[in-house]
């Protein structure tokens, strides 16, 4: 892109990473935030002395567009802020932090969406083309922003991009080689109201793909399998239940790849190293993935063996006095949360709440009740909703520990006995009490790291 004047709104670390990209290639860039400059801790000098304007605790970004080419976005910036209106309405090209790296970057694109198991396939995505001796970045709303990965990249290069619905707002000419739909529930109710929005939202990712570029669906979740009739490009299934027309599927116990007679096998399903069904229809997805990219099934079978599973889902952390802590903060939704409460095979202690996301939480009642989840503590904004739809529900033993983390942690560490889990799982964002999910499961474990034994 020839963009000589730009400005970004947002400078979380997508944004930063962005204006940096924008002052290397060449555009004078104005970085806009409702934040002081302490509050960044140094995160903008670079961009300062490279001669970035600053503009932090604004409120009317909206005043200062005048003479730009370009508006980057962050994805936490909602659509309806004021300076999208009005940069659009001045004939200023508004576009996301993914878009614009997208833009600028070079090699070939693989993107993954869908309301759960997206870190862990892109994650496992990367591993298999690692493995495979390609150069491969992983970037995205895993956590590495795009843009940041694009002075490094190479014409041979492989990038695997996580994306998010936020993300997919301010997509235009986003095109990915092979993108995945892995599942939808829902999610993001706050941000877009009705799941009419949301799913439009997710098949963004294959609506420039053409007849030489592929998608792989999810063949048993009805909302994924109906995008098929929408795509443009190659349709590739994947199944955990069902043999599939063209894909990965699961075949007397083997996960294989190609059609129901015609198919050859990758791996045994018990093989794969990462535990559950979740994860099996993860490893489904990106070994379709790889597959129509040419990637052998040997380097594909000795990285679902091998790999370990990311952090903050399903993550063990300590075992102390007979109790095991399992970190499971990228739980941010109800279906991430069912996942890990169906892992659970000893009596659980509970932690649930955090930001409102607007969502139901009865189906996660629903499965607590049928698991073997024996108290549950609740933190956060949530703290109320939730104890609604479990007095709702039938389910009583539960207790309020409000905004005390720390004190939520060790009362779970009280209530638990020998063989038993303390789970946190919180089915909600993170942004009432922490500043991302990340940060969140840090300070869990850093916490259940001090915990000393009850035994003396």
């Amino acid at each position: 892109m020839n963009v000589k004047k730009a400005m970004v709104l947002g400078m979380a670390r997508s944004g930063i990473a962005a204006a940096k990209l924008l002052q290397l290639r060449g555009a004078e860039v104005w970085v806009c935030d409702m934040k002081k400059k302490e509050d960044f801790h140094g995160a903008l000098d670079e961009l300062e002395r490279n001669g970035a304007h600053l503009l932090l605790e604004e409120k009317h970004p909206e005043e200062h567009l005048e003479g730009l080419d370009l508006l980057v976005v962050s994805p936490g910036i909602r659509i309806e802020h004021p300076a999208i209106a009005r940069a659009q309405a001045m004939g200023i090209e508004v576009v996301g932090e993914i878009e614009y790296a997208y833009r600028e970057s070079t090699g070939l694109l693989l993107a993954v969406t869908g309301t759960n198991g997206k870190t862990t396939t892109v994650t496992l995505v990367g591993e298999i083309f690692k493995n495979a001796g390609r150069t491969t970045h992983v970037v995205g709303n895993i956590g590495t922003p795009y843009s940041g990965a694009v002075p490094q990249m190479r014409p041979g290069d492989v990038t695997v991009c996580e994306i998010s619905s936020f993300m997919m707002e301010t997509s235009g000419k986003f095109h990915p080689t092979v993108s995945a739909v892995l599942n939808i529930s829902e999610d993001h109710m706050d941000r877009h109201h009705t799941m009419e929005r949301y799913v439009q939202l997710k098949e963004r990712i294959f609506e420039n793909s053409g007849a030489e570029d592929y998608v792989v669906l999810n063949y048993d979740d009805p909302v994924t399998r109906d995008m098929a009739n929408r795509a443009k490009c190659r349709v590739v299934w994947f199944s955990s239940r069902n043999p599939v027309p063209y894909g990965a599927f699961v075949r007397e116990g083997q996960v294989v790849f190609g059609t129901p007679d015609d198919f050859r096998a990758i791996c045994a399903a018990d093989e794969i190293y990462i535990p559950g069904e979740h994860n099996l229809k993860n490893a489904l997805a990106a070994a379709a993935m790889a597959t129509v990219m040419g990637i052998p099934a040997p380097v594909i079978r000795h990285t679902l063996r091998t790999f370990q599973g990311v952090e903050h889902r399903i993550e063990f952390v300590r075992e102390l006095d007979g109790v095991r802590f399992i970190n499971d903060s990228k739980g941010t939704n109800v279906d991430s949360t069912i996942q890990a409460v169906r892992a659970m095979k000893q009596p659980t202690v509970l932690i649930l709440g955090g930001y409102d996301k607007h969502c139901d939480f009865t189906p996660l009642v629903e499965i607590i009740k049928e698991n073997p989840i024996e108290k549950i503590v609740l933190i956060g904004a949530t703290a109320n909703q939730i104890a609604g739809t479990l007095d709702k529900c039938g389910y009583t033993a539960y207790e309020h520990c409000g905004t005390d983390f720390e004190g939520a942690i060790r009362r779970c560490f009280e209530l638990a006995g020998p063989g038993w889990n303390v789970l946190f799982s919180p089915s909600c964002a993170s942004f009432d009490m922490f500043t991302d999910y990340e940060s969140r499961g840090r300070i869990f474990k850093e916490i259940v790291a001090r915990l000393e034994s009850k035994q003396g």
